[in-house]
């Protein structure tokens, strides 16, 4: 039964159209996505891409429906998406495109993304007036990430080109020239967001809320923590927010704090674990807290409290509230006199 069967043509039961008979060959035939479709399917790709920064995942999301032909658009869309976005996403941009080498696009086609975009630009300028700095800067970074070779500037500068694209590549052939200019290129988007020292973000956020405690200026405060661009460690904000109101000693401070907190709560700002964690980092480092303020427990007290009014504090943070730490602390202190001022700082 295993035998392989030759079918005869004398045979009555013979079909000539059967695919069995040797004369039909299968080929795979590779559909071409349109220029459109492809931009239309990268857009939410590299938009999901700013939020997890996860290159592999975008690298396998363009696989799936790019192809050789028509890679060079998948760089061109990451181009352009990243001029209307921030520095920080501008850095992200180029990290993509530089994990993406090789893989999904290769130097060609790096080479005819950006020659496009060159010939876009007096229509780019239009939407992102600083697009001329912003493309250069995006040339010289490929150029000393090793995705673009440095002929492809010196042979732009020898083509005829209109006079913003002549601009940008004259910026590049500087950026490129520079003493120790490839080194420098690592960072021409600048530090930003979760590459930026832990040590001066929490600088940042120390005086991001010095200033909001002397302005009262909640507006500009929701600003400049979004333009913090960590929302990871969020988690930091809280935690330095709660700790200024325990330190502080001061209802009317803790009460602009509260306002603080609340509302990057009603604007999504901070997420509700982030908060927690925020609020429980504070619980944790209680013992060490309460040898620089003495009244570490009872201000904290009061202060979730207030916060609790305005809103809803996960139940974690609620259980773990050192109540019997606090008793213990008022008990030892000298004849009362510490219980008797916290009552008085309660009224």
């Amino acid at each position: 039964m295993l035998e392989e069967y030759a079918e005869d043509e004398n045979d009555p039961n013979y079909d000539s159209e059967a695919i069995t008979n040797g004369d039909i060959e299968f080929k795979q035939v590779i559909v071409e996505a349109e220029p459109e479709e492809i931009v239309r399917k990268s857009e939410p790709v590299i938009l999901e891409y700013f939020e997890h920064g996860d290159t592999i995942a975008a690298a396998e999301d363009f696989l799936e429906y790019v192809t050789a032909k028509r890679s060079h658009l998948v760089c061109e869309t990451i181009v352009e998406i990243a001029l209307d976005h921030k520095p920080s996403h501008c850095e992200m941009a180029s990290v993509l495109i530089s994990d993406l080498y090789g893989r999904v696009f290769s130097v060609r086609d790096i080479s005819y993304a950006f020659e496009r975009l060159l010939d876009k630009l007096p229509d780019l300028i239009l939407d992102t007036p600083d697009a001329t700095v912003l493309l250069s800067n995006f040339i010289a970074r490929c150029v000393a990430d090793d995705c673009l070779p440095p002929r492809f500037v010196q042979t732009m500068s020898n083509v005829e080109l209109n006079p913003s694209a002549r601009q940008t590549i004259q910026r590049a052939e500087t950026l490129l020239s520079m003493k120790h200019g490839l080194v420098r290129l690592d960072n021409i988007w600048g530090v930003g967001g979760g590459i930026r020292p832990v040590k001066s973000l929490i600088r940042q956020i120390q005086l991001l809320l010095k200033e909001y405690l002397t302005s009262s200026d909640l507006t500009e405060a929701m600003r400049c923590v979004k333009d913090l661009e960590v929302p990871h460690f969020h988690h930091e904000l809280v935690y330095e927010t709660v700790l200024l109101a325990v330190e502080a000693i001061n209802t009317s401070v803790e009460e602009q704090l509260c306002t603080f907190l609340s509302e990057l709560r009603r604007c999504v700002i901070v997420t509700p674990d982030q908060m927690d964690r925020g609020f429980l980092r504070v619980l944790e480092d209680m013992s060490d807290i309460v040898l620089d303020v003495p009244l570490a427990y009872i201000m904290l007290d009061r202060f979730v409290e207030r916060c609790q009014h305005k809103f809803r504090l996960g139940e974690t943070v609620l259980k773990r509230m050192p109540t019997r730490g606090r008793k213990r602390f008022v008990s030892e202190g000298d004849g009362g006199a510490i219980k008797d001022h916290a009552l008085k700082l309660r009224e």
